[in-house]
C-alpha cells in the first residue's frame, strides 16, 4: 500500500512540473492593453518635439539635447516634424501618450502649437517653449537666446556699416515668433535712418519656412525690380543669407552689398572668410541645449526654477517665464577670437576657401 501511495505521488510531481505556465510579463502590461506605452523607469523621460533639422543649427541643438540628458541620466526621445504643423501636434500627442515627463516643443507654428500646450496642461505635463516662442501663457518656461536683441544687433551692424542707400529685408517665416520680433527690433532700428531718407526699404518679406530657395527667388527678384541698385540685405539667418548671396553671385555683386545673418553656420562662417557675407550672429548651441534639460528635470521634480525673468509675449500681452542666453555678433575681423577660439568651429573649415597665405595665424 505504501509503495502504491509512493507512486502515484511521484506521478503527480511529474505531471505538474510538464503543464506550462502562464507566459511571463515583459513590464509593459499597460501598453499591451492601450493604456499607456510609458516604460517602467525611474529616470525622468524629456519628450522634445523639433519643427525640423534640416539647418545646421537645428542639428546642433538635437545632438546637444540628446549629449546633456545621457550626462544627467534622464531618457529622452526626440521627434522632427520636417516643418509640418500636423505631423508636429501628432508627434506631441504620441509623446503624451509614451508617458513623458516635461514636453519641450521647438514649435513650427507658434500660435497652433498652443493646443499642444493645452494638451500636455490637461495631463498635468510641464511645457518649455525652445528657441521658438509659443503663444500660449500657460508654458513653464521660454529657453531661448536674446531674440530682441539678435534684431537689434543685426540691424546696429547693417546701419553702422551701410548707413545710407537702398535696404531688402529677408524676414523668417511669419508662423515663427522669432522672426516677428525680429522684424519689430530691426525696424526700430532702422526707422530714424528710414525717416530721415537715409535709408529706403525697396523689398521685403517674410520667407515661408525660411527657406533659402524661396529667399533667393525675393532677392533676385527685388534685385531685378530695382537695376540691382542695392546696398545691404538684412537677413535673419544663415539659411536665407545663402539664397541672398546666390542671387548676388548671379549678377556678379559678391561681396559688394552687405549680406547679414544668424546661427553661425559652418557654410556662412565660410562665407564670411571668403568676404561673401558679411557678419552673423553666433548663439552657443550647447548652454542652450543644457539650459533646457536642466530645467526640465526641475519641472519634472516640481523643484523651483532659477535664472528665469519675465519676458513679455508681444502677440498676447502677457509675460511669461524665460532664459535668455547671449549673443554675440561675427564678421570676418573677429572669427578667430570668437568661434574658433570657443571651439565652436574648427580653423581648417572657416578657412577652407581661403588661400593658406591669406588666412589668419592660429
Amino acid at each position: 500500500m505504501k509503495l502504491k501511495v509512493l507512486f502515484l505521488f511521484v506521478c503527480a510531481l511529474l505531471i505538474s512540473a510538464c503543464v506550462e505556465g502562464p507566459p511571463a510579463t515583459t513590464g509593459n502590461t499597460a501598453a499591451s492593453n492601450g493604456a499607456s506605452n510609458a516604460p517602467a523607469s525611474d529616470k525622468i523621460r524629456i519628450g522634445f518635439s523639433m519643427a525640423t533639422v534640416k539647418e545646421e543649427r537645428w542639428q546642433r541643438d538635437r545632438d546637444a539635447f540628446e549629449a546633456h540628458c545621457k550626462q544627467m541620466n534622464v531618457e529622452c526621445v526626440v521627434t522632427v516634424a520636417d516643418n509640418k504643423a500636423d505631423k508636429q501636434a501628432n508627434d506631441v500627442d504620441n509623446l503624451l501618450t509614451q508617458g513623458v515627463d516635461v514636453l519641450v516643443i521647438a514649435p513650427h507654428d507658434a500660435t497652433q502649437a498652443a493646443s499642444m500646450v493645452e494638451k500636455a496642461k490637461a495631463q498635468n505635463v510641464p511645457v518649455i517653449s525652445y528657441d521658438r516662442l509659443i503663444n500660449s501663457d500657460r508654458i513653464d518656461l521660454y529657453v531661448s537666446h536674446q531674440v530682441p536683441v539678435i534684431g537689434r544687433k543685426i540691424a546696429e551692424y547693417a546701419l553702422q556699416n551701410v548707413p545710407k542707400g537702398n535696404y531688402i529685408m529677408v524676414y523668417g517665416a511669419s508662423t515663427d515668433n522669432n522672426a516677428i520680433i525680429m522684424q519689430k527690433e530691426q525696424l526700430a532700428v532702422l526707422k530714424p535712418a528710414t525717416d530721415g531718407g537715409d535709408i529706403k526699404i525697396v523689398a521685403n518679406q517674410f520667407i515661408t519656412d525660411w527657406k533659402p530657395e524661396l529667399a533667393l527667388n525675393f532677392v533676385e527678384n527685388a534685385l531685378t525690380q530695382h537695376g540691382d541698385k542695392v546696398d545691404a540685405i538684412v537677413v535673419s539667418n544663415d539659411g536665407m543669407a545663402s539664397g541672398a548671396i546666390s542671387a548676388l553671385e548671379k549678377r556678379g555683386l559678391t561681396g559688394k552689398v552687405l549680406v547679414t545673418g544668424q546661427d553661425a553656420q559652418k557654410d556662412a562662417l565660410q562665407r564670411i572668410a571668403e568676404g561673401k557675407q558679411t557678419m552673423t550672429i553666433y548663439k552657443p548651441i550647447i548652454p542652450l541645449a543644457n539650459a533646457a534639460v536642466e530645467a526640465a528635470m526641475k519641472l519634472a521634480k516640481k523643484e523651483p526654477l532659477t535664472g528665469a525673468q519675465p519676458f513679455k509675449n508681444d502677440a498676447l500681452g502677457k509675460d511669461i517665464q524665460a532664459i535668455l542666453l547671449e549673443v554675440t555678433t561675427v564678421d570676418k575681423d573677429n572669427l578667430m577670437t570668437t568661434v574658433v577660439k570657443d571651439g565652436y568651429a574648427k580653423y581648417e573649415d572657416v578657412y577652407a576657401n581661403v588661400p593658406a597665405d591669406k588666412r589668419p595665424p592660429r
